[in-house]
């Protein structure tokens, strides 16, 4: 699969907040804000799996012509499901 620039700069993004996490680690900023950023990259890392999966199914139903879109389908919810 080809992963365009909107994807790899979210990747981008997320290893710069976890830059900035331990970088409060180092400062020994307070737990829960440690765990406000921890929680925020979970997300956003769940946000761009979701968006990897959605653009890789879009990309295989058009080449594959709808043929085994059902499976397809069902494998994407499974990635998703596992991603969590």
């Amino acid at each position: 699969m080809n992963y365009d620039a909107k994807v790899k700069n979210r990747m981008k993004r997320i290893e710069g907040q976890i830059r900035g996490i331990l970088k409060m680690m180092e400062e020994d900023k307070e737990c829960r804000d440690v765990v406000t950023q921890m929680s925020a990259v979970r997300s956003a890392i769940d946000r761009t799996a979701a968006l990897i999966v959605s653009m890789n199914l879009e990309q295989c139903i058009r080449e594959d012509k709808g043929e085994n879109s059902e499976d397809l389908i069902k494998e994407a919810v499974n990635l998703l499901v596992k991603s969590r």
